[in-house]
């Protein structure tokens, strides 16, 4: 009960504004990449192959992309919390939906109710601010935005 009020009384509006130019948009695509990533590993280390190789390099390949993404504006901090949240919130879905797995504790619900209002507090955008510019990988001069 006196958790429930402590959340009623907080005020998101009174959080400083988000500086950072990450957003959901680099986010989700980080950790969906991630995942795919996961998979063609996991079958690759069991069972061996080609395709799940290439799945999962793949999969890594699209996390490196998002990262960049995500970290070019940011801190390493910042989206390293928000990607911790944002995965265990979305893999905690999938094996809620597609693997039909449950909490054995009610209260361990509050788990991920406080990892919702973590990445609320982080205040990431939906959508990305700037245009994004993939940094020159040789030389020191890292594309547009010197």
């Amino acid at each position: 009960m006196v958790f429930i009020r402590f959340l009623s009384n907080i005020n998101f509006n009174n959080f400083p504004p988000n500086k950072y130019k990450m957003s959901y948009q680099d986010l989700i695509p980080l950790v969906l990449t991630e995942i795919v990533g996961d998979f063609g590993y996991k079958v690759f280390a069991n069972q061996g192959g080609a395709l799940p190789f290439a799945t999962g390099t793949i999969g890594y390949v699209g996390v490196v992309y998002f990262l960049i993404r995500s970290l070019q504006g940011s801190n390493v901090l910042t989206i390293n919390a928000a990607w911790d949240g944002i995965s265990a919130l979305l893999e905690s879905i999938a094996a809620y939906i597609f693997l039909g797995e449950r909490l054995e504790y009610h209260y361990e619900y509050i788990g991920i109710i406080l990892i919702i209002l973590g990445l609320l507090t982080l205040k990431i955008p939906f959508l990305r601010k700037k245009k994004f510019h993939f940094p020159k990988i040789l030389g020191f001069i890292s594309g547009p935005d010197k």
